[in-house]
């Protein structure tokens, strides 16, 4: 039986597949003085932790604790000292640096949000990392406005999904890429323009559907390979983000004339790797503008499955069919919804 100092985690012993991932009992976490303990109910699977797991950051050891994983779902068992909003009881969720696949993590409270009424705990474990992402790609460095249009790459994953919400419930045009067989699910989060990446060629249906124009905004996972093309595809004064590099880092050709006639901006994000300050401006940004809308069912978390946590070697596996659409979540065995 176990003992009130261990807790269940997932731990891998050497990088490689997911078969390295097991479950196996460590000591809980020690609460800091702005700690919220959070006993997890949902804990989101990303593809930071498949690159984890592979060894690109080149230690078991990345942020605030052995452990992967970046989000969390849960409720609240302990407070730290300076902690100001949140108590005992609470239904919080929010991003952890490292920590998530336990059955308790620490989260710096301000990187928590109060989980609205209207949503469940295991919802919430959708949330966090993706919205806060797409937000910070399309408003905070793109400064997407109602009435522009924005071309969304990857459209069926964990944050392309928020960002269709999110860009169609901001009043942008909502041009999505994914494979053929998302199209119902992508279409029904908001997207105007659905491409089929395997059989259409964006930059043609972005210039047949603008008239030649090109949209406002690029939201990129891809990299290298469709780098030339989303810059074709941007319109004057076009702002391009990228959030990942699924295809590869280094671009064999960048049109510098395109980039300088039509005066356009390129940025790069990434969450996991930021100082804590810089995260918790993200998460702030974030839950002041839609955590009203969350609420309300204006925009919604999408899970595509659930595992438990001991069994998060499958939801590594899921990730990386690229079949799922939205979220994967883990589940503590002892997680009360």
């Amino acid at each position: 039986m176990k003992d009130s100092t261990s807790m269940q985690a997932i731990v891998f012993d050497d990088f490689g597949g997911p078969e390295v991932l097991v479950a196996r009992d460590v000591a809980r976490p020690e609460v800091r003085p702005h700690d919220l303990l959070v006993r997890n109910a949902a804990i989101g699977v990303n593809r930071a932790d498949v690159s984890h797991r592979k060894g690109a950051y080149g230690r078991a050891h990345f942020g605030e604790s052995d452990l992967m994983g970046l989000e969390i779902a849960g409720t609240v068992v302990e407070v730290g000292a300076q902690v100001q909003g949140f108590a005992v009881g609470d239904r919080v969720m929010g991003i952890v640096g490292g920590g998530a696949y336990a059955e308790l993590s620490r989260i710096d409270h301000r990187m928590a949000m109060h989980v609205p009424e209207s949503l469940s705990l295991t919802d919430a474990g959708a949330v966090a990392e993706v919205f806060v992402t797409a937000h910070e790609a399309l408003f905070h460095l793109a400064s997407l406005q109602p009435g522009e249009s924005v071309l969304i790459h990857a459209a069926g994953s964990g944050v392309g999904s928020a960002a269709v919400q999110l860009a169609h419930a901001a009043g942008a045009r909502v041009f999505a890429t994914a494979s053929g067989d998302k199209r119902d699910a992508v279409t029904g989060l908001g997207a105007d323009v659905f491409i089929d990446y395997r059989s259409e060629d964006f930059q043609a249906v972005v210039a047949d559907r603008t008239d030649g124009k090109g949209v406002d905004v690029v939201v990129d996972f891809i990299g290298a390979p469709y780098l030339e093309r989303n810059m074709r595809s941007l319109g004057m004064g076009g702002r391009m983000v990228c959030v990942g590099l699924l295809g590869g880092a280094l671009a064999a050709a960048v049109p510098m004339d395109v980039l300088l006639y039509k005066h356009l901006r390129i940025f790069g994000t990434v969450m996991k790797s930021r100082p804590p300050e810089v995260k918790q401006a993200m998460v702030q940004r974030f839950a002041q503008r839609w955590l009203p809308a969350l609420a309300a069912g204006t925009i919604r978390p999408v899970i595509d499955s659930t595992y438990p946590l001991a069994e998060a070697a499958q939801a590594h596996r899921r990730m990386e069919s690229g079949q799922s659409v939205g979220k994967l979540l883990l589940i503590p065995e002892q997680a009360g919804q």
